[in-house]
């Protein structure tokens, strides 16, 4: 029973933070379905149909309940950049974007590296990756959970899977269990 008195005190505390602006908050956005076209390397692999129909319904999604993050980091990957700029024509204005070659086929902790190099001033940041990067570091870095929200993602993590992760503190304060996993959704176009 403590766990769970913790766990409800440790949604309060980020709550609390968030409504005082001083809470980060770290999206996870996985790339939409993409296609295998024969002789393509991984790379360059675009997005297939329903892929093209379900980013800009993550892009609404975004929208709707994270509103325009501050900074954007992208995979370099053809799929996962073509999932954002379908993304990003649903929201109020496109922030910045850096297309950094670490977070392609990368893995939590090279993940979790890069996260805690960015800049004071993010408040949210959106992360556009791969799977199992992305599902493993939402794994790390996830102390709780609101709901089941926790247990969806150990069961899959699938593409166009919006995870987004809250807690108090300085970029470089995130570590293995320090967040609080808020939401995960699955928007379909």
């Amino acid at each position: 029973m403590r766990h769970r008195d913790q766990a409800a005190d440790e949604v309060q505390d980020v709550r609390n933070a968030a409504a005082e602006g001083a809470a980060r908050r770290l999206v996870l956005l996985r790339h939409a379905k993409s296609a295998w076209p024969d002789g393509v390397a991984d790379h360059d692999r675009p997005l297939g149909p329903r892929g093209l129909r379900d980013a800009p319904a993550a892009g609404r999604l975004l929208a709707r309940s994270v509103g325009v993050p501050d900074l954007v980091l992208c995979s370099p990957a053809h799929r996962t950049r073509q999932t954002w700029d379908l993304a990003a024509a649903e929201l109020d204005r496109t922030p910045p974007v850096r297309h950094d070659p670490r977070v392609y086929a990368a893995d939590a902790r090279d993940l979790l590296g890069v996260v805690r190099e960015v800049p004071p001033e993010v408040g949210t940041l959106l992360l556009v990756g791969h799977n199992p990067g992305l599902e493993d570091l939402v794994l790390l870095v996830a102390g709780a959970a609101v709901g089941d929200a926790l247990e969806r993602v150990r069961t899959k993590f699938p593409t166009s899977a919006v995870a987004v992760l809250s807690w108090q503190g300085a970029w470089s304060d995130l570590r293995a269990g320090s967040a609080l996993l808020t939401d995960v959704a699955v928007p379909r176009g």
